[in-house]
């Protein structure tokens, strides 16, 4: 069926909410768990599933995103039209940038019109998770939907962060409310509410007809979810696809995460540690892929004092060394070092960070390329932290910007 389909990502957003890890680099391409980046997920997924024709549309920072697909994802082989083709703005419909999910295909709508596929795959680079689209794709082509949007339970208190759907017996979606204030229990399961996960399957000549329509209306905001949807849902053409069933190859977690601020980010982190993590990275029937550095191995050392490192629970990135200090629970990524006396805990140290003697790091992020002083604490006093030009977040995780030079 992929040999019908074009799969179109969406990787454009400014991922304001995940600042300052967004400061200098697009939100698919922020680092996750020591080793990958989070468009690894959407893309594996692509890979595993059989989608061999994608367009990566991209926009905000997108240098660090571009790079990474170049040096990781440089696999398909054009000659057999396979391919992952990056899109950058190119305003061949107007002199604006992309003003929305909607927009940002339909200013590349030629490139769907001339692709010959029948069917159109959306997705987000921005969300954790497995996934087989094929089985999505063979349920859309089986329900003669215009469109098939897929969807997941979530507890109703957390919805309202999501396009919340009602569903007839048929899997018809009857009603479709955007990020609700009050969303709409599901009716076996008062505290549940269902959900879009931003994936949708289009009939080729049905999206291509919504956009055009959409484009014209001075009104729009240019959405997915708050104009294309809804329209459809209205002439009842939009089926449900439920995420974590039977349907589809790929062993079955249930797990999807928005990691779209600070605290989800830090959250589906810390998920990994977990004894049995809800989402299990060793998979071996649904592997992720991602770029390797060319990293020594991860090693600890005694420190210059002679004390041995200690660690416990935690993942760690190729060249990380740990020389006497202590780590727990936390991640760390390529070419971290951890010096003697120093203790890192609830931690996530991106590339090439180095925590000096004595520094004390807890439930706090440091992005690449930070040397931590000797003697510092982070995480201990959010006044202090503040202080220093770093972000808090709801919850307390403080993040050291990229790059940053303590005084």
């Amino acid at each position: 069926m992929f040999s019908h389909t074009l799969t179109v990502l969406l990787a454009g957003g400014v991922g304001s909410r995940l600042h300052p890890l967004t400061a200098d680099r697009a939100k698919p391409a922020v680092p996750f768990a020591g080793k990958y980046r989070i468009i690894d997920f959407t893309l594996s997924n692509c890979l595993h599933s059989g989608a061999r024709r994608i367009l990566v549309l991209t926009q905000y920072k997108s240098h660090s995103l571009q790079k990474h697909l170049r040096d990781g994802w440089s696999i398909f082989n054009p000659e057999i039209r396979e391919y992952i083709t990056v899109v950058p703005p190119q305003m061949r419909t107007g002199d604006s940038w992309y003003s929305g999910t909607a927009d940002a295909i339909y200013q590349n709508v030629y490139l769907l019109e001339r692709s010959g596929a029948k069917f159109v795959l959306i997705l987000s680079g921005d969300h954790i998770y497995r996934m087989d689209y094929l089985a999505m794709l063979k349920t859309h082509a089986k329900s003669k939907a215009a469109a098939t949007v897929a969807c997941m339970e979530v507890p109703l208190d957390e919805a309202s962060e999501f396009g919340v759907m009602a569903v007839d017996e048929r899997n018809r979606v009857v009603e479709f409310q955007e990020k609700p204030q009050h969303p709409k229990p599901m009716p076996d399961r008062p505290d549940q509410a269902l959900a879009s996960m931003g994936i949708y399957v289009f009939s080729l000549d049905v999206l291509c007809r919504e956009l055009e329509a959409d484009h014209e209306d001075p009104h729009s905001s240019h959405d997915f979810g708050k104009n294309i949807l809804p329209k459809l849902i209205g002439e009842g053409r939009v089926a449900a696809y439920r995420f974590g069933g039977k349907a589809g190859r790929v062993t079955q977690d249930r797990y999807w995460k928005d990691v779209g601020t600070i605290d989800a980010y830090y959250e589906a982190n810390m998920d990994l540690l977990l004894p049995v993590p809800p989402l299990d990275l060793y998979q071996d029937d649904w592997a992720i892929r991602t770029y390797h550095g060319q990293n020594p191995p991860a090693r600890m050392v005694p420190g210059t004092s002679g004390a041995q490192g200690e660690l416990s629970n935690s993942i760690l990135g190729a060249g990380t060394i740990i020389s006497g200090g202590s780590v727990k629970h936390s991640i760390l990524s390529a070419r971290s070092v951890v010096e003697d006396g120093a203790h890192v805990e609830n931690a996530i140290l991106f590339e090439g960070v180095r925590v000096g003697p004595g520094a004390q790091l807890q439930r706090c992020i440091i992005d690449k390329g930070v040397q931590i002083p000797p003697g510092t604490q982070i995480g201990f006093d959010a006044d202090a932290d503040r202080a220093l030009g770093f972000t808090v977040s709801e919850k307390g995780v403080v993040v050291v910007p990229k790059g940053y030079r303590f005084p």
